[in-house]
């Protein structure tokens, strides 16, 4: 039973990281053209998910504990902060015709899981289990890429 947390936080955080690279590659496939400031985005995105194995070791032995389910929670707000700004740099990067543009439009889930992993991490110094409850909220949020993007490529 003790090794359930490290294994549960496992196989979350892979999810965490199987979305990210599935949406990743769709974003991808449809950007036509790459420039210093995506390169740059790119990149920010890049080191905020490579703290996940971190946080994702450290929340499956302190699960119960706020300072690691904080962490948790912070990485996954600066991952989904630094995907947006992805995002934009791309959508700046192409005309007003850009089919992204039109796809994320208001990119509605996007800020509901920033304002979501932000209430996870306030949360995370009432009640750990809310925190991680929301977390995986956005996680089931996003497990399905966005079939737009697909159909506009």
């Amino acid at each position: 039973m003790a090794k359930t947390p490290i294994l549960l936080s496992y196989i979350f955080s892979f999810i965490y990281l199987g979305i990210y690279w599935n949406n990743h590659h769709h974003l991808f496939q449809i950007t036509q053209r790459v420039n210093g400031k995506i390169l740059w985005a790119n990149l920010h995105l890049l080191f905020w998910l490579s703290l996940i194995p971190f946080t994702t070791a450290w929340i499956g032995t302190d699960y119960d504990e706020k300072l690691p389910v904080i962490a948790y929670g912070a990485v996954l707000l600066f991952c989904a902060i630094a995907y947006f700004i992805l995002q934009a740099q791309i959508i700046q990067s192409h005309g007003e015709e850009f089919p992204l543009r039109k796809v994320v439009g208001s990119d509605r889930k996007g800020k509901i899981s920033i304002v979501c992993y932000s209430l996870g991490v306030v949360f995370s110094f009432v009640n750990t289990w809310i925190a991680i409850a929301l977390y995986a909220m956005i996680a089931v949020l996003w497990l399905i890429p966005d079939r737009r993007i697909e159909e506009s490529v």
